[in-house]
């Protein structure tokens, strides 16, 4: 996995963290950082975790790698 894939992955762990945030307490933590929702900074936090999270779906279709597996030959 690629630098970026994993940064993107970060940027969308912190979104999902702030979505549970919301979904269970009601608080949205951006919001609260940036002073409100509808700030700009919000809003470039909020467009940064979509872009991230559209980015991250050519991870669903990247091969997977193969495990190369060093197996002792058996015995018979």
């Amino acid at each position: 996995m690629s630098g970026l894939q994993r940064t993107a992955l970060a940027i969308i762990i912190i979104g999902s963290i702030n979505v549970g945030l919301v979904g269970f307490f009601q608080f949205d933590l951006i919001a609260a950082i940036f002073g409100g929702s509808g700030t700009a900074l919000a809003r470039i936090v909020y467009g940064i975790i979509g872009i991230s999270a559209l980015y991250s779906l050519t991870l669903l279709f990247k091969p997977s790698e193969e495990v190369v597996k060093d197996v002792e030959p058996s015995t018979r």
